[in-house]
């Protein structure tokens, strides 16, 4: 899907591109420079129409543009937060290794029971957040 997306986005540029040069082609060339524009009857006429269509697409183009400019926005702000996401959550994993560590080191320096009520909160901590760890 993301694919033909990509392929019609093209199309308004491809278009307004071959809409220019119709009309550089009927403005600038008359039936003595090419010999099948004496076929069409009007071609002043039919320059003033590409005009109109080549402003048509214009706009098109314009909105096409717009639109992938702001997916390309969406996309870097959505990778930013999950960035920030990932700086918290390690950031938050490392202060729970520190309290683990310093309970479990006061609890081999001083092995009393406050060390071992300290070493059990913190045991219970880890094993609450072990999933988001």
């Amino acid at each position: 899907m993301s694919r033909w997306i990509n392929l019609l986005a093209l199309l308004p540029s491809t278009s307004l591109t071959l809409l220019v040069i119709g009309i550089a082609f009927l403005r600038f060339y008359d039936e003595t420079d090419f010999i099948f524009l004496g076929q069409l009857a009007h071609p002043r006429i039919w320059s003033n129409r590409l005009t109109v269509a080549a402003l048509l697409v214009a706009v098109v183009n314009l909105g096409v543009e717009w639109n992938r400019r702001n997916r390309e926005t969406d996309r870097l702000a959505r990778a930013e937060a999950e960035r920030t996401e990932e700086a918290e959550r390690q950031a938050r994993r490392a202060r729970i290794e520190v309290e683990r560590d310093l309970a479990f080191l006061s609890f081999l320096a001083d092995p009393s029971e406050p060390s071992r009520r300290v070493l059990v909160q913190t045991i219970a901590l880890l094993s609450d957040y072990r999933d988001s760890l």
